[in-house]
């Protein structure tokens, strides 16, 4: 009987050492079990870049952040006479105050912008110096379809308002010439909430008693990342120049015309006001632009050429295929060479490419992603293959699955560099390798006897 017994268990030993297909499914299992350690290195990176996206916020708090700049807008008080009706039926009239809103008729910007790239430990944050010109003018105010009465505009308390993001970004005093004087700004702290940080001037108009002004102010900033404008003029034309060779044109605007080179680049917006979300002049007791500012701002984004986080994350997210790929190739190998190979060893070859991307990760913060690709592809592909060799005892199907491996890692590489031409790329090259596949697998006689060649 117990004879019987140990046969009877020998024999379930063997067919499980030599079922081909019991094998390819626990190959399978280990390549799912492999997406436990992928998803937390994933985690990793993403625990990486907000940490670099910390440190970026560290620097633009202690530098300046992303400037917005908003404005001029013209804002006369306005005497209006409110009705009110009393208990008694009785209506009377209040005097109420309220502001006409006047926008330029014509807005012409122009800057000069010198990013540099600020280093905090391994991170990288880019931060500008500019100069910004602004000019323009207004024209008079429209007063038939208005209904606005001149008599009741305060001429003597009229003010000019600009708004900026970050006013710690602010280097010189701004002074802003209005006709033919020239006034200081200063912070404004009263009830007017035009923008989110308004800074006016006071002109005193009595002696005008007219709207059709010219204007004009230099602005010395710093700021970080982002340079942003306002769509406010009724012909707006902006020119940005920066020797900066990666610019990202953002918001609701593209540029008219754009130049980008290896030493910079140079981008021209002109619009016309039908595209802006504001009217060309209004009455409101208080109103608030920097909320609607989205829908009429544009300008320019400094990005870092080289992103070795997101590039990161877009290898790992490949980490399964290439994986699954590596064992079938292993398994095709190990059916073609006649020599078994344990699934320990599965295992530890899976574990070496899970390593590869913390590799990629830590190299690519110190030496740029592409040097740490190589780096870690190299690395890699010369451990498997020398582990390999030692298994087979043999350096041909060594050589042969090395190549294969870096040819993994190669195409994924060249995916990665790639943006509108991926998804076609990455198609193609996964139908080419499951066709290599099929071919490999008409070469293996998949019957039994083939099977317990295995041991």
């Amino acid at each position: 009987m117990e004879t019987k017994f140990e046969q009877q268990a020998n024999s379930v030993s063997d067919w499980l050492g030599q079922s081909i297909l019991f094998k390819s499914g626990l190959i399978g299992i280990l390549t799912l079990l492999l997406l436990i350690p992928s998803s937390m290195l994933e985690d990793l990176i993403r625990e990486r870049q907000n940490r670099q996206d910390e440190v970026t916020n560290e620097v633009s708090d202690k530098w300046a952040g992303s400037q917005l700049l908003e404005g001029p807008v013209m804002v006369l008080p306005y005497k209006t006479l409110v009705s009110q009706r009393d208990a008694t039926g009785k209506v009377s009239y209040k005097e109420s105050l309220t502001n006409i809103y006047l926008l330029p008729e014509n807005l012409n910007i122009t800057s000069k912008a010198d990013p540099e790239i600020l280093h905090r430990g391994i991170f990288d944050a880019v931060v500008y110096n500019t100069r910004v010109n602004v000019a323009g003018n207004f024209s008079h105010l429209e007063l038939k379809k208005s209904g606005i009465d001149p008599d009741l505009i305060q001429w003597d308390k009229v003010k000019l308002a600009i708004g900026l993001s970050d006013l710690k970004g602010l280097k010189n005093n701004p002074a802003i010439k209005l006709g033919d004087s020239v006034y200081s700004v200063e912070p404004d702290f009263s009830s007017l909430k035009l923008f989110s940080n308004n800074l006016v001037i006071l002109p005193d108009l009595r002696s005008h008693k007219h709207t059709a002004l010219s204007f004009s102010f230099n602005l010395d900033l710093r700021g970080s990342s982002e340079l942003n404008f306002l769509h406010l003029g009724k012909s707006t034309s902006v020119t940005v120049q920066g020797g900066w060779n990666n610019p990202s044109f953002t918001g609701r605007y593209l540029p008219e015309k754009r130049q980008v080179s290896e030493n910079g680049f140079n981008a021209t917006w002109k619009m016309p006001y039908f595209n802006r979300p504001f009217p060309q002049q209004w009455i409101e007791q208080n109103t608030i632009l920097n909320k609607p500012a989205k829908e009429a701002s544009f300008g320019v984004k400094f990005i870092l050429p080289v992103d070795q986080y997101q590039k990161t994350m877009r290898s790992a997210k490949y980490s399964i295929l290439i994986i699954l790929l590596t064992f079938i190739s292993l398994f095709f190998t190990e059916l073609l060479s006649k020599r078994k190979v344990h699934m320990l060893q599965y295992l530890l070859i899976g574990a070496a490419m899970i390593i590869y991307y913390a590799l990629l990760l830590s190299f690519s913060e110190r030496v740029g992603f592409n040097f740490a690709y190589l780096i870690a592809s190299v690395a890699t592909v010369l451990l498997v293959g020398v582990f390999i060799a030692s298994l087979l005892k043999s350096t041909k199907p060594a050589i042969v699955f090395s190549t294969i491996l870096s040819t993994f890692y190669g195409f994924i590489f060249v995916i990665i560099q790639l943006q509108d031409l991926a998804l076609l790329f990455g198609s193609v090259g996964l139908f080419i390798t499951v066709a290599v596949m099929m071919y490999l697998s008409a070469k293996i006689d998949w019957s039994k006897k083939s099977a317990t060649q295995l041991t």
